[in-house]
């Protein structure tokens, strides 16, 4: 290869799957044209961080999956050098494509106890699996962030939790498991994006830590990642003034933090890969085309992701590095294509002996994850039992949101069964009113803490003065820092942590409820208004 050839193997721009024609033939372009070294799958534009301005309704398409198969053979088959198909799937392909495989978040496996680890290397293997499937070869997961600010708008529920030592533990468990299904893994966000309160795909987060902090927390599990020989780092948009001479600039343009810190000083030898470059915090830098890729490219980064002035980019990279950093950056994008095996017996296409997912698997999974990670947040000092109120006739369920839970506990509990939903007013006050014990069912509508989880304000009052004002054993479904938004939580007689909505979830919590069977799982994150 020339020169030319070769940088673009350091270009792996965003594709997504519910795509026009023409685009995608656009592509095909770029790919024959340029020698790209890779892509980045999305489910649609509208579902991209480039919709954040454009704010587009995303679409449901039930063939997304077999659109994205069709998709790699034919940018496959165009491709002057096989490419390395890439993906963000943290919690599965189910994260970007509809009828999946959903595995549960970072934040639900982080309530495991450190005993279960194994479950946490099979959700690994087993996204390793799928992603093989389809004929991609490297997920942009897990994350290493540890999440020590209940305010972040944008990891909270995708980390593992608050504890260095578990995100660590948990982070390596997850990468062996996708190593072991012959897929590169990726920590994420170098050198940590957890103790930040700014969306870095809209804004620069800061970080005021000094490298003393920063080595004795965040940047503990890269360390441990590290020394286990993970695959590649990816380096967050978010600035640390300690670690770059006093300036705000973004950890992704900067050598002091890519060259000096993680390649010298932590000893990182694998791939770096920079966030996508398309997110608002480095996007409007530079009004020049192929600017920002050079500067990210001469920061340190080998993969430039989402990059999307490729042509430009090449030529700005050409004219401005020396030839042996362009081959340091080659020899390390090859090194890992031959590892995953795309570069012969046509491993790079999907598997066709794998051609249709194993729902049964993922379920089998997730149950068992359920089983272990169901966390008795608080129980009265004097046993409460809302069995012997159900005798009394004095006993109701409320379920907010979602019925399943209810539905599936009402075959032992004869009680009966409010629901507030999104849609209808809550005109039972009256009625509810004359129970004494109230078994409460809360689905939290979103994984994100933006307008208190998107719990409505009048059903975040009528809960607070439920729990003021009766017996309340309260089951919550979602993350956990939405715990903190609930008025009067503490008191509460009984609080359980579900984490995740899947139906086997429900099952598991439903049967904890009906036997009070023990609850072995531990919070992954401190609440403050317990």
């Amino acid at each position: 290869m020339t020169l030319e050839q070769k940088i673009g193997q350091f270009f792996f721009p965003a594709v997504f799957i519910n795509d026009t024609e023409e685009n995608i033939q656009a592509t095909e372009a770029l790919i024959r044209n340029h020698n790209i070294g890779g892509l980045t799958f999305f489910h649609s534009r509208a579902s991209a961080a480039t919709n954040y301005e454009s704010k587009q309704k995303v679409v449901t398409y039930d063939d997304s999956y077999s659109k994205l198969k069709e998709l790699i053979v034919r940018y496959q088959k165009c491709a002057p050098t096989p490419l390395l198909m890439s993906i963000d799937a943290e919690w599965g392909l189910a994260m970007r494509i509809e009828k999946t495989p959903q595995y549960p978040y970072a934040i639900t496996l982080g309530a495991l106890p450190e005993s279960e680890i194994d479950l946490v290397y099979e959700v690994g293997k087993q996204i390793g699996y799928d992603l093989k499937a389809a004929g991609i070869q490297y997920n942009l997961a897990p994350l290493a962030d540890i999440n020590n600010n209940p305010d972040n708008p944008v990891i909270g529920y995708r980390s593992f939790g608050e504890s260095k030592e578990k995100v660590a533990l948990f982070a390596n468990a997850y990468l062996k498991g996708m190593s072991d299904a012959g897929i590169l893994g990726c920590l994420k966000h170098f050198p940590g994006h957890g103790n930040t309160n700014v969306d870095s795909h809209l804004g620069l987060p800061i970080l005021n830590e000094n490298l003393e902090q920063l080595m004795n927390n965040e940047l503990y599990p890269f360390i441990k990642g590290i020394e286990n020989k993970v695959d590649s780092i990816m380096i967050g948009h978010l600035a640390v003034p300690a670690l770059n001479d006093g300036k705000n600039t973004s950890a992704t343009l900067s050598k002091n933090i890519i060259e000096n810190l993680l390649r010298n000083q932590l000893g990182f030898e694998g791939l770096v890969i920079s966030d996508a470059l398309n997110m608002k915090s480095v996007s409007d830098l530079y009004q020049t085309k192929g600017q920002l890729e050079w500067e990210a490219f001469n920061a340190g980064n080998d993969i430039l992701c989402f990059a999307e002035n490729v042509n430009e980019g090449i030529q700005t990279i050409l004219n401005n590095a020396t030839a042996e950093r362009i081959e340091e950056s080659f020899a390390r994008i090859w090194k890992y294509k031959e590892k995953v095996g795309i570069l012969k017996n046509n491993k790079q296409f999907p598997d066709e002996t794998n051609a249709s997912l194993d729902f049964t698997i993922s379920t089998e999974l997730n149950r068992n994850i359920a089983a272990s990670c169901l966390t008795k947040v608080k129980s009265d000092s004097i046993p409460f039992r809302i069995q012997q109120a159900d005798k009394n006739k004095s006993v109701a369920q409320l379920s907010i949101y979602k019925d399943g839970f209810a539905t599936k506990v009402a075959h032992s509990l004869q009680a009966p069964i409010f629901s507030i939903t999104a849609e209808n007013p809550i005109d039972f006050k009256e009625t509810l009113n004359k129970y004494d014990t109230l078994l409460i069912s809360l689905f939290v509508p979103k994984a994100k803490p933006l307008n208190h989880f998107e719990i409505e304000t009048e059903v975040l009052q009528y809960l607070g003065e439920l729990l003021a004002t009766k017996n309340c054993v309260l089951y919550v479904f979602g993350n956990p820092y939405a715990l903190q938004v609930l008025p009067n939580l503490a008191l509460a007689k009984e609080i359980v942590m579900a984490y995740q909505d899947f139906d086997v979830f429900q099952e598991v919590a439903a049967q904890q409820f009906i036997h009070n069977s023990v609850c072995k799982g531990q919070l992954p994150v401190n609440i403050k208004n317990l």
